[in-house]
């Protein structure tokens, strides 16, 4: 197996994103070819070489495994609006397609109005009937928490839920004991020490489970199973190449009560496959793919790193991380 993927050759790519998004401006990573096509390595720099083996492990079984049988051919999706002023938020949603809406909050600690002012222009472009959840990626005390998703769950005319609006799990759980709004997990589950074991039934209504940081299609499920609470499938900011393999998951889950954050690539200047074949949702869905697309040479051209020492960067994280030990692969060349 380990001849067989072809980590010499790896891309790097650098798209650049139209705005900040967790706090970088381009995105980075690499894609890989196997024997049963590509996958993508993009974990976030910070991220230390152990976290980032999980990222490698879904390239992995995407590219000699495959994924398990869907049990649906499409997947409803959710439009995502960044931390941006009113007007581009109602731009975003009206031109999306979606009848459901994840808006960034708590982008700094005075976002409150900010965030009203979203959360309200989301609501005038979606109409009565649309779908809003919030998420502020663990950035709020449980106080603050309290306060704010009352504010904002008023100005949007009711939330689907609130995504990780604390750190921990605690917090979480003092949080959903009160409000009425559901409260999902997200970081709670996948930077968890064993995402198998965090306890966030008592603590979450939802699971936010994403498989590109979690091990793969396949080790997904097992940690969907094992939280017992409906699942949101979300992305992890890739490209389509990577996108493909949670779409895989969330394709397979038993049950999907929920849309899906795999809306991704428009917060992308760019893709790795051509237009043709890019996971753009089309009237709110996306399709279930059964193999992983093909990037198109001229993106992996225009995209490549103008720096020489960012593709040396990527290389050489790729080779450490898949020479750790325990991981059943190491670089070939």
């Amino acid at each position: 197996m380990n001849d067989a993927i072809a980590f010499a050759t790896a891309h790097v790519y650098a798209i650049p994103l139209p705005t900040p998004f967790r706090g970088i401006d381009v995105r980075e990573g690499v894609l890989v070819r196997g024997p049963l096509g590509w996958g993508e390595f993009c974990p976030f720099p910070e991220y230390g070489d152990r976290e980032a083996a999980a990222w490698l492990g879904t390239a992995v079984e995407q590219i000699t495994l495959g994924w398990p049988e869907p049990v649906r051919d499409r997947v409803p999706v959710n439009a995502i609006v960044p931390a941006v002023g009113p007007e581009r938020a109602f731009e975003i949603v009206a031109r999306s397609g979606c009848r459901t809406v994840k808006v960034k909050t708590a982008d700094h600690p005075d976002s409150l109005s900010e965030d009203l002012a979203r959360v309200e222009a989301v609501r005038a472009a979606l109409g009565p009937g649309g779908n809003i959840r919030i998420d502020a990626n663990g950035r709020w005390d449980v106080d603050t928490a309290i306060a704010r998703i009352k504010r904002i769950d008023h100005a949007a005319g009711g939330l689907e839920y609130v995504e990780q609006p604390c750190r921990t799990i605690d917090e979480l759980a003092a949080v959903r004991r009160r409000t009425n709004v559901r409260i999902a997990a997200d970081e709670s589950i996948r930077r968890a020490d064993d995402p198998l074991r965090v306890a966030v039934a008592g603590a979450a209504d939802i699971a936010v489970i994403k498989c590109t940081p979690l091990g793969g299609v396949r080790r997904a499920l097992r940690v969907a199973e094992a939280c017992g609470l409906p699942c949101v499938v979300s992305s992890a900011l890739e490209t389509s190449v990577g996108l493909a393999a949670q779409l895989a998951l969330a394709g397979a889950l038993p049950e999907l009560d929920f849309a899906c954050g795999l809306g991704t690539l428009s917060l992308l200047n760019g893709d790795s496959v051509s237009e043709n074949h890019a996971l753009r949702p089309v009237n709110g869905y996306l399709p279930v793919p059964r193999t992983p697309p093909v990037p198109d040479p001229t993106r992996l051209d225009l995209f490549q790193p103008a720096d020489p020492r960012r593709i040396a960067w990527w290389r050489d994280r790729l080779a450490r991380v898949s020479a750790l030990p325990g991981l059943p692969l190491a670089p070939s060349s």
